[in-house]
Parts: structure tokens; sequence; C-alpha cells
């Protein structure tokens, strides 16, 4: 079965509400935070911190695998990003993810893999 339509037909309607509906800012924006979660590693942190609400680097080290400076590349792409924020607790650095739609976000996606929905 092919996958594309057999002839070219364009519900003018249709295309003119979803351009004028899209903003290009935000999709830019929302792109670059799939961008930084494509990164497996940087996917495990994230989802690390949906299972613990926070985590200091040295356990996010632990997690994935790697050196605290390793962890902490991947802790501030996150938050550069606006899906972390972090807190200085003396020596130590604390960081959570931003706020629920984060959490979602990643919590939808492993539960979607988890059904086998995602084609690979």
């Amino acid at each position: 079965m092919k996958d594309t339509c057999d002839i070219y037909c364009v519900d003018e309607s249709k295309v003119a509400d979803i351009k004028a509906a899209i903003d290009d800012t935000i999709v830019q924006g929302t792109s670059r935070i799939f961008k930084v979660l494509a990164d497996d590693t940087r996917l495990k942190v994230a989802y690390a911190l949906t299972i613990q609400k926070e985590l200091c680097v040295c356990d996010v080290a632990q997690v994935i695998g790697s050196s605290t400076a390793t962890a902490s590349h991947h802790l501030r792409a996150l938050k550069k990003q606006g899906l972390a924020q972090y807190r200085k607790e003396g020596k130590l650095a604390y960081y959570r993810l931003d706020d629920e739609h984060v959490i979602q976000l990643i919590q939808t996606a492993v539960e979607h893999e988890k059904e086998g929905k995602a084609d690979v």
C-alpha cells in the first residue's frame, strides 16, 4: 500500500487556517527542545529527573555512568534550553526539571515507547 496521495488536491481553507495558527518562532523554540532531548544521555538525565524530582550533579553522573563534568555539561544543556533549573547548596549543585510541562513531555514520550508505538 502506498502512503502518499494518488492525486494532488489541496484544501485551501484548511491550509490557510493552519498557516495562520502556526507561529514560526514557537516552532523553532519547540524544535530546539526536541533537539536537546534527542541526545540519549540528556534524555536519560531528564527521565531520571522525572523519577527523582531533584538530583545532585554527582548523582546524575552515577546514573549516566560518567564524570561529574560530563553530567554537568548535559545538565547545563537542559538548563540553557529552559528544561531544567538548579540551585546551590554549599558546594553541591542540585537540578530539577523546570515545570510540570517538561515532566509530562518526557513521561508521555516514555509511555509511548513502552506501548511499542514508536516505529524504529
